[in-house]
């Protein structure tokens, strides 16, 4: 495909823009692929252009059921961080945190990934000594984390009230720098084209139906929406609908689904310099680069694979947003949207083999689906690649949940489970 450059902008520009290639092509399925990877999400499509560039594997399809961006990959806050409590975990968003800053020229397409900071509130006693205990941790794992006083919270980001008669009294705040966002379609749309360049299938509107196995009980292909398609192995990045997918190969996922909703305001001139995340009273927002306030709320209380949410939990998300910012009391919201997470029992994803033959998971994310996005798809082109995790991924595997070694990151999710 045709390198984005300045110079093919300013070259367009002159022929009215009608010179740009698609940017990733839509073929009909072949009979059978090396890989087919279920879910055309950041993770699945990450996955497949990984798959391509690092390993040598370019005879792969991403099956997704609707369009590319359609699911958890464009319905997020788009909140990037690496500031998690245990090894394991740091291991795996460090290691996306680092793709991340350059991930645009990785790509040759701008992400948009804006290091803004991501600062998240303390207001008792019990979440200075938790965000503290993150801070000495992410230090001595050679991760940046600081602590700041109110008043420096506040310098970092002026809208802040800190005042003493607040509802929700400010006594400090945990400051990673190099947190930020990005733009969730650029990153769906780059990895698609950038997988699409180096020969790999994406195809839309394919829902798959089943997984077949052959007599010795190895994968040997999935039943489809457009038919029948062959596979040797078989990757599952279905985010909120892994659990059904899995159930196909006759494997229960020890997780659960939930709406988890966000909303926007309307564009505002530039006020807000970072992402703010409030774990107590559960509420976070930052804002976009077209001015909205972008501000993601708790997960629902009920198992759904709906993606609305209930009315409740976007309206006490504002009365705490309305409480730590005032001035944003008068300020209207634009449109609300939800995504389906995929939560497990200790708030840490899998990223695993599984008991049937070349079958190959990479789910529960819950909340932190994408800000690891091209972390995990790096790791789980691995995984499919070689038969085995990565060191960086070992601890993910399903047997966790079978031995008890389970990784409780609970805390560190910034969310209301």
């Amino acid at each position: 495909m045709r390198k984005y450059s300045v110079f093919a902008v300013a070259r367009e520009a002159l022929r009215g823009h009608k010179g740009w290639d698609a940017q990733w092509t839509s073929p009909e399925p072949r009979s059978s692929y090396d890989v087919i990877i279920i879910g055309g999400g950041g993770h699945g499509l990450g996955a497949a252009y990984y798959l391509a560039k690092e390993h040598g594997i370019t005879n792969v399809a991403v099956l997704e059921r609707g369009w590319i961006g359609g699911g958890n990959t464009g319905r997020n806050t788009t909140i990037i961080r690496s500031n998690y409590l245990y090894e394991e975990s740091m291991d795996i968003y460090e290691h996306s945190l680092k793709l991340w800053e350059a991930l645009s020229q990785d790509l040759n397409y701008n992400v948009m990934y804006s290091p803004r900071g991501v600062m998240m509130l303390s207001h008792n006693i019990h979440d200075m000594q938790s965000f503290k205990r993150h801070v000495h941790a992410n230090n001595l794992y050679g991760i940046d984390n600081e602590w700041l006083t109110p008043e420096q919270a506040k310098a970092y980001c002026p809208p802040l009230d800190i005042s003493k008669t607040a509802r929700y009294p400010i006594n400090g705040a945990a400051l990673q720098r190099r947190g930020g966002t990005a733009r969730h379609d650029a990153v769906a749309w780059g990895f698609a084209r950038a997988a699409s360049d180096r020969g790999v299938h994406i195809i839309q509107n394919c829902e798959v139906t089943d997984i077949r196995r052959g007599p010795n009980g190895e994968v040997t292909g999935v039943d489809t929406s457009r038919g029948f398609i062959g596979a040797k192995k078989i990757g599952v990045s279905a985010a909120g609908h892994s659990s059904v997918v899995m159930a196909m190969a006759g494997i229960k996922l020890p997780v659960h689904s939930t709406p988890l909703q966000a909303l926007v305001s309307e564009p505002m001139k530039p006020i807000f310099p970072c992402v703010v995340m409030s774990n107590s009273v559960h509420a976070y927002i930052s804002q976009s680069d077209k001015g909205e306030f972008v501000i993601g709320a708790g997960t629902d209380q009920y198992n759904s694979y709906s993606q609305t949410g209930g009315l409740q939990i976007i309206t006490h998300t504002l009365d705490a947003i309305c409480e730590l910012f005032p001035m944003f009391r008068r300020v209207k919201m634009m449109r609300q949207w939800g995504g389906i997470t995929d939560n497990t029992a200790d708030r840490s994803p899998i990223q695993s083999v599984t008991p049937v033959p070349n079958l190959f998971v990479n789910a529960g994310w819950g909340t932190g689906g994408f800000k690891a996005t091209p972390g995990s798809a790096n790791l789980f082109a691995h995984l499919i690649a070689r038969g085995e995790p990565h060191r960086l991924a070992a601890s993910l595997t399903l047997d966790r949940f079978r031995t008890g070694r389970l990784i409780d990151e609970a805390a560190a999710a910034a969310v209301a489970h």
